[in-house]
């Protein structure tokens, strides 16, 4: 199934439906750069409709990259909380792009509000294209996080001719609630579409201190429970997803922690297991929670990564 953490069903008290946005906040303490590149970053905003902007990032280097990634986060996060990553990855040669999801960070919306699980998808399509106009002629690698990796293998099942390969970190497919509570759960937020439903642990996302007290400070993360429709939409593409992983057919590396109390990993073997591409790697990590860039032996994580795609690049050419 999908989203972050384990569900509490919250009975009193109403959640804010906006967010006021006080300051841009610092990273995270993600992947640090050891180099002196120089790193250009830009931000500009995405018309979705007459009401709905999304935020969007981008950190490129002085010279033409090896490739490009595009980064789809979570609940519980947005896309300047990968400001440590992607400057470290613009300094192995990659341009890096990623935008906060509708409801997110500086994206308009009502806060963790998704009408249909596919407005998030169509939201990412816009952004790959966009781009893919910036970045014409070059390969283009998507890594999802979490609720994010959810909405980016549905993304993958319908668009797979915009990217040349798929990182899928902590799949949020499986977590702790048993499938007949979820279900149960999915007719509540339809029956009560605002009710607070869904609450996010900052704990479960790294055993580093300092990383939890990040999130919790962070400005442009709302702590308060989520709504039940949201939670209705994403269980209904975890139904989708049970039932279509064979149509996922380009290259694929998935990753998970062993210890994520937010999402299990047995979900992502279940995608490695099943999914139709011929070019497909799972990797777990001892003892590693929910948020693998943030998570103490992150450097390795993300080598791996980077080895992974550096593979791919030279296998395309």
């Amino acid at each position: 199934m999908l989203l972050h953490a384990p569900y509490n069903l919250h009975i009193a008290g109403a959640f804010r439906r906006r967010y006021a946005f006080a300051a841009v906040p610092a990273s995270l303490p993600h992947c640090r750069s050891r180099t002196m590149t120089a790193v250009q970053t830009q931000e500009w905003t995405i018309a979705r409709s007459d009401t709905l902007s999304l935020h969007a990032r981008a950190w490129t280097g002085p010279e033409a990259p090896r490739a490009v990634v595009v980064i789809n986060h979570g609940f519980l996060a947005h896309s300047g909380q990968y400001d440590g990553t992607a400057r470290e990855l613009v300094a192995r040669g990659f341009n890096v792009y990623a935008y906060d999801m509708r409801g997110h960070g500086k994206s308009g919306g009502d806060r963790y509000w998704v009408d249909t699980y596919g407005d998030c998808v169509n939201d990412l399509a816009a952004f790959v294209e966009q781009v893919r106009a910036r970045e014409p002629g070059q390969q283009l690698f998507l890594y999802g996080h979490s609720a994010g990796g959810v909405i980016s293998t549905v993304f993958v099942q319908q668009h797979a001719e915009l990217i040349n390969g798929f990182i899928c970190a902590s799949f949020a497919f499986e977590v702790p609630p048993p499938e007949f509570l979820l279900q149960a759960l999915r007719v509540v937020g339809d029956l009560i579409p605002r009710a607070p439903l869904l609450s996010l642990n900052p704990a479960d996302f790294s055993r580093d201190p300092a990383v939890v007290e990040a999130i919790r400070n962070d400005p442009l993360v709302i702590h308060e429970p989520g709504p039940g429709h949201t939670l209705a939409e994403l269980i209904r593409a975890h139904d989708h997803l049970g039932k279509t992983f064979g149509e996922v057919r380009l290259p694929v590396f998935i990753i998970h922690g062993t210890a994520d109390k937010a999402t299990r990993p047995h979900g992502s073997q279940r995608f490695y297991d099943e999914a139709g591409s011929h070019d497909k790697m799972l990797r777990l990590y001892e003892d590693h929670v929910h948020d693998l860039l943030v998570d103490y032996g992150k450097e390795q994580v993300l080598n791996d990564i980077v080895a992974w795609i550096n593979a791919r690049i030279t296998t395309a050419h």
